[in-house]
This record gives C-alpha cells, sequence and structure tokens, in this order.
C-alpha cells in the first residue's frame, strides 16, 4: 500500500502540481508567458485543488474516483505542450489542481506511512526532467510520460473510509489545528513561490531538485508524536526567514525547508485523525489549499524591493502556525488520558 500511496503522491503533488516551478522559467523565456499570466497559472492550480479538496469534503475519494484523477492528471500535463493560448492553459492547470487534491486525500485516507515521501521523490523528478529536456514542451511531455509510469504503479490504490465519530475535546482540538495548518499553507506557499527565485548563484538550478530529496526524507526525520509538529513548524520558519538575515545561507533554507514540509503535512494529518473529527484529512487540505490562494496574494505587494520582505512574512506566519498548533497537542491528550482509578468509599456503618 505505501509504494502505491508514494507513486500516487509522486504522480499527482510531486509532479502535477509542482512541475509548473521549474518547467515556468522555460516558458517565460521560450513561449514568451509575462509574469502576470505566470502568476495566473499558479493561481488556477491553487483554486482548483481548493475545489477539489472541498469535493472530498463532501465526498470521500473512492478507488474509481482516484483513478480516473489519475488519468485526468497525467491528461492535463500533455494538454500543455500541445496548446498556446492562456485560457487553454488556465483550465488545463485548474483541472490539474482538481485531480491533485482527489488523489491527495485518496492517498491520504489508504494510511500512506513513508508512502509521503512519494511528494518530495515527485518534487526532485520534475527539477530533473527540466534540467535533462531543457525546451518548455519536451518538458511538459516528459512529465506526462513519468506520471503515466506512477499512475500504472498507484492503480490499485484502496482508499479507506475515514473515521466518523469525534467528542467535544476532539471537535476544539481540531479548530485550532485547522488553523496551525491553514496558516502552514499561507506561509509555506509565499516560501515555495519565492525562496528558489530568491536564490542566485550555482545552487539555483538545482534548488528545486534539493528541495524535493530534502523533502523524501521529511516523513522519517518528522514522526507524528508529541510536540513534533510545533517543532518542525518553527524549524521550517527558521529555514524561511535565514536568506532574508544571513549572507550564504541558501544550501540550510533548501534543506530546513524541504525537510519539513511534507513531515508537517502527514504529522497534521495523523494528529486530525487521531481527533477522531470526521473528514478530518479533507478538511486539511481544504484550509491549507486556501491558505495557498492567500499566500501570494498577501506578499506580493511586498516584492518592490526583492524577496527578504516576502520571506520574513512567511516565517512570520510559520512561525504563528507553530504557537498555534501547540494546542491541539495538549487537547488531545486531555481527551485521551485515561481517568485515575477511584477507590469506592466505604460502607456506612
Amino acid at each position: 500500500m505505501n509504494v502505491r500511496a508514494a507513486a500516487a503522491l509522486a504522480a499527482a503533488m510531486g509532479i502535477g502540481r509542482f512541475a509548473y516551478t521549474p518547467i515556468l522559467p522555460l516558458m517565460t523565456v521560450q513561449a514568451g508567458l509575462p509574469a502576470v499570466s505566470a502568476a495566473s497559472l499558479a493561481t488556477a492550480n491553487y483554486l482548483g485543488y481548493f475545489v477539489g479538496a472541498l469535493v472530498t469534503v463532501v465526498r470521500a475519494p473512492s478507488r474509481t474516483t482516484n483513478r480516473v484523477a489519475l488519468v485526468l492528471l497525467v491528461a492535463t500535463l500533455a494538454g500543455m505542450p500541445l496548446t498556446h493560448g492562456m485560457a487553454a492553459w488556465f483550465v488545463l492547470r485548474l483541472l490539474a489542481g482538481v485531480a491533485s487534491a482527489l488523489v491527495f486525500v485518496a492517498a491520504v485516507n489508504a494510511k500512506p506511512g513513508w508512502g509521503m515521501s512519494g511528494v518530495g521523490a515527485g518534487i526532485a523528478l520534475s527539477g530533473l526532467l527540466v534540467l535533462v529536456w531543457g525546451q518548455w514542451q519536451a518538458a511538459w511531455w516528459a512529465a506526462a510520460g513519468v506520471s503515466a509510469l506512477l499512475v500504472i504503479a498507484a492503480w490499485d490504490l484502496r482508499p479507506e473510509e475515514p473515521r466518523q465519530q469525534s467528542g467535544g475535546s476532539g471537535k476544539r482540538g481540531f479548530g485550532t489545528l485547522f488553523a496551525a495548518y491553514t496558516l502552514e499553507g499561507v506561509g509555506y506557499i509565499i516560501a515555495g513561490t519565492f525562496l528558489v527565485a530568491a536564490i542566485s548563484g550555482p545552487l539555483g538550478s538545482s534548488a528545486w531538485i534539493l528541495v524535493g530529496l530534502s523533502a523524501v526524507l521529511s516523513p522519517f526525520l518528522i514522526k507524528p508524536r508529541r510536540h513534533a509538529l510545533p517543532i518542525a513548524l518553527a524549524v521550517q520558519a527558521v529555514g524561511i526567514a535565514l536568506p532574508a538575515l544571513v549572507d550564504g545561507s541558501a544550501l540550510i533554507a533548501v534543506v530546513l525547508f524541504g525537510g519539513t514540509f511534507i513531515g508537517i503535512a502527514a504529522t497534521a494529518l495523523k494528529l486530525g485523525a487521531d481527533l477522531g473529527f470526521p473528514g478530518a484529512a479533507a478538511i486539511l487540505a481544504a484550509g491549507y489549499s486556501a491558505g495557498q490562494i492567500i499566500g501570494p496574494l498577501i506578499a506580493t505587494p511586498l516584492l518592490h524591493n526583492g524577496y527578504d520582505q516576502a520571506l520574513l512574512l512567511a516565517a512570520a506566519i510559520v512561525a504563528l502556525a507553530a504557537i498555534t498548533a501547540q494546542a491541539p497537542l495538549s487537547r488531545h491528550r486531555a481527551a485521551t488520558r485515561t481517568p485515575p482509578r477511584t477507590t469506592p468509599a466505604a460502607p456506612a456503618e
């Protein structure tokens, strides 16, 4: 099951969602894609992911839904080099976002374990594809081909029905977990959008591959245990802020960012499931994707003098997420703590 989940996540998230990041510079130079249009295509994907996540809140993805989404994902990747207009590209990236969300929630409901590393592997693959094929159309074709192979490996993924029980403490704890994970979505996407662009020098073109390789290790380094979520968020906040504060810290920043964001997702989703909230994975994914729509909107006005202010804003938001993430832990412990034994009262004499 872990292998199938890893393949599904590599196709849907690592390539389906994130291949656009390393291919974008090629499209800007070779296809004449303006900066405003490039931002619109990114927004289309974020919006599609949000819509897909909302769909999974209403109905958990089935095995059939997952298969349809995987096929749609490959089709959207193959469609990019076949079209040349903004309207068509917008629709394709929107549909890719919807499909990615459906596959992600299906894979999470299949309890992927270390299969979450597939996201990082897909990110590294997407960066490698651009290095090998330095032409934007060829890069999209390669992304579609690799995704098709991954889809074959993920074809028999079997999502499980999420748990449907929740107590009062679980609801309160889930509310704060949702807030923390949504804040992470805001800060993460600002960093994911601008961190690599802010890096110059020999690391520049390979930074996205390094992010992916670090993300592969993230689920192994960050276990879903007590305090893991706030600690990982704090580490990520430091990594995001480093390039704005310390010269020559690009390598450390990329490793800290890549090495935490998948582990954060896995830990938050596990904690949501442990709290027993109905449809936890889908609701958390919806909040996270909503944060990804908000992030670029609030960061764009800060880009007039480089990326430092945007990265510091992202670091502050993720740090706030780390503080907020303490609450679900304490409430979950309170809800699951075994009541102390009491000695029966002595009978009256």
